[in-house]
C-alpha cells in the first residue's frame, strides 16, 4: 500500500528564528496586527510504498533523523495517511 507520509520539521522553541522574525516585522509593515510570533519551517510529503502505517512511519523517522532535520536545530512531527 502506499502512503502519503508528511513531516513537518520546525526550529527548536528554545532558538532564534531569523526567518520569523523577518516576516514578523514585514507583517508589522504591512499594518497586519494581532500577530505574536512566526516560526519559519519545512513541510515534506514523502509518497511511500509499505506494508503498513507503521512501516511507512519509520522509513520517515529514519529519513528525517538522518538527511531532513538537523537535530541540533530542528525536531520534526510525521503524520502517515493512506493515498486514495
Amino acid at each position: 500500500m502506499t502512503y502519503a507520509v508528511h513531516i513537518n520539521i520546525m526550529p527548536l522553541k528554545e532558538l532564534l528564528d531569523p526567518q520569523g522574525k523577518a516576516v514578523m516585522s514585514g507583517l508589522g509593515n504591512l499594518g497586519l496586527k494581532g500577530v505574536e510570533d512566526v516560526r519559519i519551517g519545512k513541510h515534506i510529503i514523502l509518497q511511500i510504498e509499505a506494508a503498513s502505517a507503521e512501516e511507512a512511519g519509520k522509513v520517515a523517522e529514519e529519513a528525517s533523523k538522518k538527511l531532513l532535520a538537523n537535530p541540533v536545530m530542528e525536531y520534526f512531527e510525521i503524520t502517515v495517511a493512506p493515498t486514495v
